[in-house]
């Protein structure tokens, strides 16, 4: 959309209020309200955002950062392709935002433009990544004994569907009002546990996706159904945790050719799909702190338990880190795609799509080879098979993780120094505090930031 195209949208529909949203490095979705009498302007000089604000964490203690103080301001500066109305939600609308200098330039803290840099690094080399998150979350209700998952069912099952069908119906159509394509819609294994998926898109329009998603399933549940709904990884103690399962491919830049396709074996991946996965694993410790960033992400990466416990690949093995999805028959092509297991709601999709973006590139780049593929899950290999295939046990804590990003020269020069600095400092103090307070603690103060 272009500002007339918004303005008038604004008119037609009796808007009243437009929300200026962004993600920060905590992987919050924060913004602000814009009154509609003020949206001719705003819309190109957008609205004014104290630094210091991406320098607030998940538990929302403001860290200090240099760079992010409360002094001098950036802009919140809307991307017009990104305008919705928002269905659950009375008159109002929301478009999503880089956050740039006063003179417009690229500001440092914006994690939308380390995405936008990222895809151009893949662009250099030839390459367009297309991808989309498979969320699962869960379905909550207030009671008298506190939070408990709601329209519990059998995984998969059409009865565990139709407990809940009032809910996701109303779901799926605000996501289709808005424009999105929605794939499935099913009822996943814990009790309350939803997943919704969105069709894949460019990486950064995949990214933009899962916010409006988040977003959208959140406001549906609270406003038009009185329930929560948790993307956090861990909401329920002794519960099945819940992943934002990165799907992701990598085509030629006029979004013909599938690189991953391997044309001589249509079930297995290309040398420069092989390349990128290689790369992925080499910096897997340091992705695990974008993409799995949180004191609660822990809490789920266990071994039997779906989400990725180990540095490891596999055809359709849901127990690795990294899974090359089948493709189907007769579109093997197209469909061929990789997953990355170690991923979930918790994390900034700009910044998790980046560090994958990345990682692989550098094995493009690098020509690097992924060990053996694990044929079963790792846990279960002899000690001479997991040695074959290269398994390593991931970072066991945020803290690990953290510090692997820290010494990964090739993801923090994707971040920017500053962005760098904040991340470590912010999260940091989130594991400091979480230690404090207790697991229990950190654990139900995660459960309705995401």
């Amino acid at each position: 959309m272009n500002s007339k195209e918004i303005l008038d949208n604004v008119s037609e529909n009796s808007i009243r209020l437009i929300r200026f949203l962004y993600c920060d490095p905590a992987g919050v979705i924060r913004g602000k309200t814009v009154h509609a009498s003020e949206a001719a302007s705003k819309l190109s000089e957008g609205v004014g955002l104290t630094r210091a604000q991406n320098a607030v964490n998940i538990f929302e203690d403001l860290i200090q950062v240099d760079g992010m103080e409360p002094v001098g301001e950036v802009r919140i500066i809307p991307d017009h392709n990104t305008y919705t109305e928002l269905p659950w939600l009375n008159r109002t609308s929301s478009m999503l935002s880089d956050l740039r200098e006063q003179d417009g330039s690229p500001w440092g803290g914006c994690t939308r433009t380390v995405l936008k840099n990222a895809i151009e690094k893949a662009r250099a080399a030839g390459i367009q990544v297309f991808a989309a998150f498979e969320s699962e979350f869960y379905l909550a209700e207030d009671t008298e004994n506190g939070l408990q998952p709601w329209a519990n069912g059998p995984v998969y099952s059409s009865s565990g569907m139709d407990r809940a069908s009032a809910v996701i119906d109303d779901m799926v159509d605000n996501l289709t009002d808005q424009g999105f394509i929605v794939e499935q819609a099913i009822n996943e294994y814990g009790p309350g546990q939803q997943e919704i998926v969105l069709k894949y898109t460019n990486a950064l329009a995949a990214a933009d996706q899962h916010l409006k998603f988040r977003d959208t399933i959140r406001g549906t549940a609270e406003v038009q159904h009185g329930l929560h709904a948790s993307f956090a990884p861990k909401p329920f103690v002794d519960g099945i945790g819940s992943g934002a399962h990165l799907h992701f491919s990598l085509w030629t830049l006029d979004g013909k050719v599938n690189l991953l396709h391997n044309p001589a074996a249509q079930t297995e991946i290309s040398e420069i799909g092989k390349n990128f996965v290689a790369g992925l694993l080499e910096h897997m410790p340091a992705v695990l702190a974008l993409t799995c960033p949180s004191f609660v992400s822990y809490q789920r990466l266990k071994p039997h338990s779906w989400a990725g416990s180990t540095i490891s690949w596999g055809y359709d093995n849901r127990e690795c880190a990294v899974r090359v999805a089948s493709p189907f028959t007769g579109r093997e092509a197209e469909s061929i795609n990789l997953e990355l297991k170690t991923s979930d709601g918790t994390s900034n999709p700009y910044l998790a799509l980046a560090a994958v973006i990345l990682a692989g590139l550098d094995g493009i780049e690098k020509k690097m080879s992924p060990p053996k593929p694990a044929h079963r899950d790792p846990a279960l290999l002899t000690p001479e098979q997991a040695r074959e295939c290269n398994i390593r046990p991931l970072p066991s804590n945020q803290l690990e993780a953290i510090e692997a990003l820290e010494g990964d020269a090739v993801i923090t020069a994707g971040l920017g120094e500053l962005m760098a600095r904040c991340i470590s400092a912010t999260r940091r103090a989130e594991y400091t505090r979480a230690l404090q307070e207790g697991d229990e603690w950190a654990r139900l103060n995660t459960f309705s930031t995401f």
